[in-house]
C-alpha cells in the first residue's frame, strides 16, 4: 500500500541525520555519472581479467558496439514502435479500469467486501502463468500484450487509488455533507484532490511494470517486438545484442517513469509529500 506523508517526509535542509543538505542536483548527477563509469570499468576489467567469452557474457565495448549495431541497421526501429504500442495501450488500458474499480471500491463498503478478495486472489495467479491462455484467447498479435500489461499495471493502481480516496479528512467529508453536498461534489471537491498523490505513485509503479507485461507477452508468443528480437538473439547465441536490446528497455522504462513523475508535478504541485517524494527519487 502507499506510504503516509509522514512516511515519506523527506529529511529538511536543516537536518544533519542526511544527506540532503549537500546532494544538489548537480552533484546527484555528477555522483550517478562516477558510479557509471566505475561499473564499466569493473565490467570491463573482469570480462578480461578471467576471458570470459563474449558469447557468454559480452564486456562493455561490445555490448556497445552491439547497440550501434541494432541500431545502425535499421532492424530495431519497427520492433520498437510494436513494443512501445504495447506497453502505452497496456498502461493506459489498466490504469483506467484499476482507478475506476478503485474509485468505486474505496467509496463502498460493500463492493470491497464483494468484490476486493477476488482481485486479490486475481493477483496472486503469476501472470506468466497465464499469459499462454491471453496468447491463445486473443491471438499472436498485439492485442494479448496489450491485456497481459494491462493486467500487470491494473492491481498497483487500484489498491493505491482505495488507499488515497479514505486518506481524505473525515472533518472534511463531514463538513461537505453537512452543506448538503452530493456524493459526486464530496468526491471531486475532497477525496480526489488527497487520493492523486497516491494515484500517481501507482501509474509511477505500473508505467515500469508495462515494460514488464509487454516482454513478458512477447516472450510468450509473438511475431514482433523487442522482447522477440531477445528470443531471436538467444537463439543465436548473441548475447551481445541481447544485452543491446534489455538497455533499450531500460531505456524506455527511465524515459516513462521520468514522463510520469514530470507529470505529476504540474497536476499536483500541491501535494507537498508527493512533490518532496519526486525530488528526491
Amino acid at each position: 500500500m502507499a506510504a503516509t506523508a509522514e512516511d515519506i517526509r523527506p529529511l529538511e535542509a536543516d537536518d544533519d541525520a542526511g544527506p540532503s543538505h549537500w546532494l544538489t542536483p548537480g552533484r546527484r548527477r555528477l555522483l550517478i555519472a562516477a558510479v557509471f563509469v566505475l561499473v564499466m570499468v569493473l565490467w570491463h576489467v573482469a570480462v578480461t581479467a578471467f576471458k570470459v567469452s563474449h558469447l557468454i557474457f559480452p564486456g562493455p565495448l561490445g555490448v556497445g558496439r552491439s547497440i550501434h549495431d541494432v541500431f545502425a541497421s535499421g532492424e530495431v526501429w519497427p520492433h520498437l514502435g510494436v513494443t512501445l504500442y504495447e506497453i502505452l495501450a497496456g498502461f493506459g488500458l489498466g490504469a483506467l479500469a484499476g482507478f475506476v474499480l478503485g474509485a468505486l471500491i474505496g467509496q463502498s463498503a460493500l463492493l470491497e467486501a464483494v468484490l476486493y478478495p477476488y482481485v486479490v486472489a486475481f493477483q496472486t495467479v503469476p501472470k506468466v502463468a497465464i499469459a499462454p491462455l491471453f496468447v491463445l484467447w486473443f491471438g499472436f498479435d498485439t492485442t494479448s500484450k496489450v491485456v497481459i500489461t494491462a493486467t500487470i499495471v491494473f492491481f498497483p493502481v487500484l489498491a493505491n487509488t482505495i488507499v488515497g480516496l479514505r486518506s481524505a479528512p473525515r472533518d472534511q467529508v463531514d463538513l461537505m455533507r453537512a452543506f448538503t453536498a452530493s456524493g459526486w461534489h464530496v468526491f471531486r471537491m475532497v477525496r480526489l484532490p488527497h487520493a492523486l498523490p497516491y494515484i500517481f505513485a501507482g501509474l509511477d509503479i505500473g508505467i515500469v511494470l508495462a515494460v514488464i507485461g509487454a516482454i513478458v507477452g512477447e516472450f510468450v508468443g509473438a511475431q514482433a517486438g523487442l522482447g522477440y528480437l531477445i528470443l531471436q538473439r538467444n537463439f543465436s547465441m548473441d548475447a551481445g545484442g541481447m544485452f543491446a536490446i534489455l538497455i533499450v528497455l531500460s531505456v524506455i522504462g527511465i524515459v516513462l517513469h521520468a514522463v510520469v513523475k514530470s507529470i505529476a508535478r504540474r497536476v499536483i504541485f500541491w501535494a507537498d509529500a508527493f512533490t518532496d517524494l519526486s525530488r528526491g527519487a
